[in-house]
């Protein structure tokens, strides 16, 4: 794991798609259960908050599309 800084103005899907590459749910809570005080932060982060990013694959899991016959 590491740890990066937020720049001002960063959302949580931002940070963790500028950093992963990915922002699909798994590595939303995947994050949400290493940081679980960053929600004291509000919607958009300030400058300079510490946020622990997990350790992901490169591609997220294929998701199989759904039909209108499904």
């Amino acid at each position: 794991m590491r740890k990066v800084r937020s720049v001002a103005g960063d959302s949580v899907n931002l940070l963790l798609y500028r950093e992963t590459g990915r922002s699909d749910d798994a590595a939303e809570e995947a994050l949400w259960k290493l940081n679980p005080t960053l929600a004291e932060h509000g919607p958009v982060l300030s400058a300079g908050v510490w946020v622990t990013l997990p350790e992901l694959d490169s591609k997220p899991a294929a998701i199989k599309p759904v039909t209108a016959w499904d």
